[in-house]
């Protein structure tokens, strides 16, 4: 369970498990709960002394329960903002919608529903009419690979991916210790250390065909930091390289860039014409160079060199699609 539970949860949770003939006490309850006895201890005695809740203690049963069986928990108000912010957190959930992560999440937040009180300060239904979220175009994972990827990182096993590359018409064998698990742009990467290459490898899970545990256990390393070798990136990829790259947007595409931080650690250039140039660092090229392309003419790559001719390869390349005809 998350580590933040608001009380009226708690309360909620508490009269439910009054309302049974199992005759829970603060101990049993902490324990389901995972908050201290003394907490449990408060809860009750609020529902006892502020809420008029008919508890009593068993001696003989060593636990509480209701000495009236119709007797139903007041109302509780929860605040606007919460439950808007529950309302857009569920509609995020079309981020995850082509995982196993998805089904699970709407289950957590049908539980969530299902532990509100019946009458709540605000009526959520126009979220659904006024409120849109359009995910990423997402890629479809194998549940038993999300699985055994998941299971691997929380118990800390080797794991042997067949991982099929974009391109190749089967899939090869790698040994890898699973370090850490990314969402970007709709697809979920694994990062951790290829015992193949003997260093750390990005496999992307909807590439990955199937997923072993080995016997064999692995460790993070303590010098491992997933801020540190994601730092200067642009994107999912990353190198041991650094390129300052430069990049000229003219007067219609400068507003776009102005309005967002493409990077950490991006400089922004304003032009006398109306544009601006972008710099920032970085350990790859490939992203940064499908980026400008996308803007079309309203971006010039100036640096670094390797850049610009990789992008004239393309247009070049692209130019020889569309003969004159």
């Amino acid at each position: 369970m998350p580590k933040f539970k608001p009380q009226y949860r708690r309360l909620l949770f508490i009269d439910k498990r009054l309302r049974g003939d199992g005759y829970p006490n603060c101990s049993t309850l902490a324990a389901e709960w995972e908050v201290s006895a003394k907490t449990i201890m408060r809860d009750i005695d609020y529902l006892r002394d502020e809420l008029d809740a008919p508890i009593e203690y068993d001696a003989v049963q060593h636990g509480y329960y209701y000495t009236e069986a119709n007797y139903r928990l007041p109302a509780i108000t929860i605040s606007e903002s919460d439950l808007f912010a529950v309302c857009i957190a569920e509609k995020a959930l079309q981020q995850f919608r082509k995982t196993p992560l998805h089904s699970r999440l709407a289950s957590v937040f049908e539980k969530i529903e299902q532990s509100l009180p019946d009458h709540v300060s605000v009526q959520p239904a126009w979220v659904d009419s006024r409120i849109s979220i359009f995910p990423d175009a997402a890629t479809t994972i194998d549940s038993k690979v999300w699985d055994a990827t998941a299971n691997a990182l929380r118990e800390n096993r080797r794991v042997r991916l067949r991982h099929q590359s974009p391109g190749r018409d089967q899939a090869v064998s790698r040994d890898v210790d699973p370090y850490h698990l990314v969402g970007y742009k709709g697809e979920w990467y694994l990062i951790g250390n290829s015992q193949t290459h003997r260093e750390v490898r990005t496999f992307a899970l909807s590439r990955v065909r199937s997923v072993q545990l080995l016997e064999e256990t692995c460790t993070v390393p303590g010098d491992f930091d997933i801020d540190s070798l994601t730092g200067d990136h642009f994107g999912i990829m990353w190198g041991t390289r650094t390129y300052q790259v430069r990049i000229r947007f003219d007067a219609k595409i400068a507003p776009y860039i102005r309005e967002r931080e493409w990077h950490a650690k991006q400089k922004l250039t304003e032009s006398r014409d109306g544009g601006a140039v972008l710099s920032f660092p970085t350990s790859h090229l490939n992203e940064v160079k499908d980026w400008i392309l996308s803007w079309g003419p309203g971006a010039t790559a100036l640096a670094p060199k390797s850049l610009v001719t990789r992008i004239r390869t393309d247009l070049e390349s692209a130019l020889r699609n569309y003969p004159r005809r």
